[in-house]
């Protein structure tokens, strides 16, 4: 446990950092907007270009992991809305409910931590599951957020919005940033010279900068909070994620090495503990702009991040991971 925790600590303690620093307001409110795009448009798409120019595309592309990353998202998303919704949460708030339960945070906190515990090694199925939730779940709640409230036209307002929300995830810079790496590597391109050392420096800021991001935003997220939310109508969606979500994908993991899908036991821990990982920070964003209940989302996705600096490292320690190097 003590090298699990001697990983886990430093990462959250920066993101308590980001959230210490927007609360005293040493960092302005008006500067989060810009980490956050330095972090999304720079910093990780060179280090996920990194992680794809140095993974063979066959694993980057394994279509087992897919497969059980997908068919738990769409179980947790439909189990999520039909246990949330009531007369305090309708079908939207509801839908964008399940996205922070199924939406874990991988680009921001997931990708290091898990190379930091179980080496490059880990980086490949969590790509694998970043591509289904950026292009998969997250359209598919915001489509069932969106139909919530569009005129029942034949199910219109569900396929435009699953569109907008596609072409959202299709401008997203991180999943080009994979397939460039990936292509890379299946030419045999390597960046050499002062392009790879700019490449270098930015990807290794993403790590720090990213999670000290998360905790401002975390912040912000609050302070844009109107009214009270019952506890009731978000503590059992952040329990929903950090414990229902690794607990099927795990059973699901297990059934498929059974089934015999080429999944190793690497591959299985990788994928239980991403599952295992706080909400997603930007979900909060998302929310903001569908007009959903925002402070019910922050609510979720905070609660989940304290939760997981000891629901993460105690999975860990049961699963025997020891810190990489």
């Amino acid at each position: 446990m003590q090298s699990i925790l001697a990983v886990t600590v430093p990462f959250f303690a920066l993101v308590l950092a980001g959230y210490l620093a927007a609360r005293r307001h040493v960092l302005p409110e008006s500067a989060i907007p810009g980490l956050n795009a330095f972090v999304l448009y720079f910093a990780l798409p060179c280090m996920l270009f990194r992680f794809g120019n140095s993974t063979p595309v066959l694993e980057l592309l394994n279509p087992s992991a897919f497969a059980v990353w997908l068919v738990s998202a769409l179980l947790l998303v439909l189990v999520t809305v039909a246990f949330s919704r009531n007369r305090r949460v309708g079908l939207k708030d509801a839908a964008f409910g399940a996205l922070v339960a199924a939406f874990p945070n991988t680009g921001f906190m997931g990708l290091p931590l898990m190379a930091a515990l179980m080496g490059p090694a880990a980086t490949a199925p969590m790509v694998t599951t970043m591509l289904v939730d950026l292009f998969v779940t997250s359209s598919l709640c915001i489509a069932l957020a969106e139909a919530a409230t569009a005129a029942a036209d034949h199910g219109a307002g569900a396929r435009a919005a699953a569109v907008r929300a596609l072409r959202g995830a299709i401008s997203n810079p991180l999943p080009w940033a994979i397939a460039l790496g990936a292509l890379g590597s299946a030419l045999g391109f390597k960046l050499t010279g002062p392009p790879d050392t700019v490449v270098r420096l930015l990807a290794d800021a993403a790590t720090p900068v990213a999670l000290f991001t998360i905790g401002a935003v975390l912040y912000r997220a609050g302070q844009h909070v109107h009214g009270r939310t019952a506890a009731v109508d978000f503590v059992p969606v952040a329990l929903i994620k950090l414990f229902l979500h690794p607990l099927l994908v795990f059973a699901l993991a297990m059934a498929a090495r059974v089934l015999g899908a080429p999944l190793s036991g690497l591959q299985v821990v990788v994928l239980t503990l991403t599952a295992a990982l706080p909400s997603a920070s930007n979900v909060s964003l998302l929310a903001e702009r569908y007009g959903a209940d925002n402070g019910r989302i922050a609510r979720i996705i905070m609660t989940s991040t304290v939760f997981a600096f000891v629901s993460f490292s105690t999975l860990a320690w049961l699963f025997g991971v020891h810190r990489h190097g």
